[in-house]
């Protein structure tokens, strides 16, 4: 008997933010913009408000991808959105067992990551603490990383475009706001004077185990689309 169900439960979102929220590259770049700033001699004041624009640029950018990926997936006739739906569910398994390995042999053969010449590119963009440019590195982040981090997000956007409605948009900007929060929570921490040192030993702490919660959730995520193409769940 197929499971009925309105939308992705509130459960279902919040996890899957939070676990996709300690991302490496959105951290690792206001860590950098952050010392930047301080090397700078910057107020605290400024640091908070260009580290503010930062997230919120950030935050925009994610949101409006995913509402726009979600408009288009809500559009395209049933019979092609099945199929859709079991070629996502197989790219999200896949990003999944990557990012297992990446737990086991980090680094090694193939793995989701910025590449190198992107990540470059970021590291120049970082020293530009003025409020045009942390606008724009947000967003030049936020596009950089989209595709090689984004799977959990592509998971959830898939899921929500099965009913495109008010409700749908509010889980996505809910989804959104977690995703930013460990970058608000840095902020305010080396704002209050926590050591950006301590910051950093804590992300290269956790990186594998980011890396293993990520990958069994995008497997997870990945069977659900399946189980939602084959008609074993309906949401709506």
């Amino acid at each position: 008997m197929a499971v009925e169900a309105y939308l992705p439960s509130l459960i279902t979102i919040i996890i899957t933010a939070a676990i996709d929220s300690i991302n490496p590259c959105a951290i690792g770049v206001l860590i950098l913009m952050i010392s930047v700033m301080l090397a700078g001699k910057q107020s605290t004041k400024h640091m908070l408000l260009l580290g503010g624009l930062y997230i919120l640029s950030v935050m925009i950018v994610y949101l409006l991808a995913g509402l726009g990926l979600m408009y288009f997936l809500s559009i395209i006739p049933l019979y092609v959105a099945e199929y859709i739906s079991i070629a996502v569910g197989a790219i999200i398994i896949i990003a999944g067992l990557l990012e297992i390995k990446d737990f086991f042999w980090y680094g090694k053969w193939f793995s989701l990551a910025i590449p190198y010449a992107m990540s470059k590119k970021i590291e120049k963009y970082s020293s530009k603490t003025t409020i045009l440019g942390v606008i724009f590195l947000g967003a030049f982040v936020s596009a950089v990383e989209l595709p090689c981090t984004g799977a959990p997000y592509l998971a959830i956007i898939t899921l929500l475009s099965q009913n495109f409605n008010f409700v749908a948009f509010m889980l996505l900007v809910l989804y959104n706001i977690i995703f930013v929060a460990p970058l608000i929570v840095i902020l305010i921490m080396v704002a209050l004077g926590v050591k950006l040192q301590e910051v950093k030993k804590w992300k290269q702490a956790s990186r594998p185990y980011m890396r293993l919660f990520a990958g069994l959730l995008l497997i997870g995520l990945g069977w659900l689309l399946m189980l939602i193409a084959n008609g074993t769940i309906n949401f709506g």
